[in-house]
């Protein structure tokens, strides 16, 4: 196992890092770096830099207008991203759909789709969740019938994250009833700008509107919408979750938080101190950064094993419970370090340039909203329980 870059994947980062330096706008990355809120149009505006260059889709192939990147060179470019304070791609279109399209699509549905998730233009939203159906996925109860050339949807999807900006939306939908409930679901693709489909906000608990509930009342969908074969969508939505699982675990973004961590700590309080002069502390943040460290080793196994030629281990679900373990630790220990001026929330600080009166000084405005809104990572993306189990039956055997 060989954990060294080589000069010319080093030469790459370097190249990668120059142009994320040029090209990524100062004011988003002001944002991410202070745990500011990012609109729609940040987000969609990085996307759309990266998809003039051929990056938005960095993993995909040459043969699909993608890069042709190896998963090392893969690596380099996320991590140079986080660390510049560049958004998180929106995962939906080019990382989480746009594989399947490409494994399981027709070429008129290759032709069709791919070219506007790589350019930005298109956002895409995940129906996978429903009520009753979290973990237990296979369970989905949201109905697809054909008639003719037609399937008529009819159900609901919940938790459907930024669905409130989406343009389309990938689905499971259940087509059969007999046998076993995996053999009964397929994969539709469904505009959302549909007649029959609603979208109705779930306001999380720090008052941002980010997930959603979808309803679908008679909704036509065409049957050319219909990715791969009929009842055969469990196949699919496996090969997608392994993509959303590794992305949930982010290392790279937790080595930039890290960082923002460190920073919040040296901040002097009264007395002339800093909590980073607490052994205590310190020995918090160590333990922290001992995670991570561990969590980019199992990373860098991965990349080592397929830059050999070898079966990339399958760890998506490790690297999924602990990067969500993680990023709930540093989201606490940033609230232990600006003690009580944590704790006051007040929704309009978390705009960019906001110029009223902060509770404490500006970097402690979206500490709580943060710590909340990531107490959901071990559950989304199926729960870390769930996870363990997987774990018990295809890694340990």
């Amino acid at each position: 196992m060989d954990l060294n870059f080589t000069p010319e994947e080093q030469a790459f980062r370097e190249e990668v890092r120059s142009w994320v330096r040029a090209n990524l706008p100062k004011e988003i990355s002001h944002k991410v770096h202070n745990g500011l809120r990012l609109d729609k149009n940040d987000m969609q505006t990085w996307a759309r830099i990266l998809g003039k260059k051929g990056w938005h889709g960095a993993a995909w192939p040459k043969q699909f207008g993608g890069p042709g990147w190896n998963a090392v060179q893969r690596h380099l470019f996320e991590e140079e991203c986080a660390l510049a304070g560049a958004p998180r791609v929106v995962a939906f279109g080019p990382v989480m759909v746009a594989p399947v399209i490409m494994a399981f699509g027709s070429p008129e549905q290759h032709k069709r789709f791919l070219p506007g998730i790589m350019s930005g233009d298109v956002w895409w939203s995940q129906g996978y969740s429903e009520p009753g159906s979290g973990s237990d996925l296979a369970s989905v109860k949201t109905r697809a019938e054909r008639r003719g050339d037609k399937y008529i949807v009819n159900g609901q999807k919940t938790w459907t994250t930024l669905g409130q900006y989406g343009d389309w939306i990938f689905c499971l939908v259940r087509t059969s009833n007999e046998g076993k409930p995996q053999t009964g679901i397929s994969f539709l693709l469904i505009d959302m700008k549909s007649p029959g489909i609603s979208v109705r906000p779930i306001i999380t608990l720090d008052g941002e509107h980010e997930v959603n509930e979808v309803f679908f009342d008679n909704v036509e969908v065409p049957v050319e919408n219909l990715v791969g074969e009929e009842n055969k969508g469990w196949t699919y939505a496996k090969h997608l979750l392994a993509h959303e699982r590794t992305n949930i675990a982010d290392v790279n973004r937790a080595k930039r938080e890290l960082e923002r961590l460190k920073r919040i700590a040296r901040v002097e309080k009264s007395g002339g101190r800093a909590l980073i002069d607490d052994v205590r502390f310190r020995d918090q943040i160590a333990l922290l950064e001992v995670d991570i460290v561990a969590l980019e080793m199992m990373v860098l196994r991965v990349l080592s094993a397929e830059r050999g030629g070898k079966q990339a281990l399958d760890v998506a679900a490790l690297l999924k419970i602990r990067g969500s373990e993680i990023q709930q630790r540093y989201t606490e220990l940033m609230m232990l370090a600006a003690g009580p001026y944590s704790l006051p929330f007040i929704f309009e600080a978390m705009e960019a340039g906001w110029q009223g009166d902060y509770v404490g000084a500006m970097h402690c405005a979206p500490l709580a909203s943060t710590y909340f809104n990531v107490r959901k990572t071990t559950i989304y993306g199926g729960s870390n329980e769930v996870q363990r189990n997987i774990v018990a039956q295809t890694v340990m055997g």
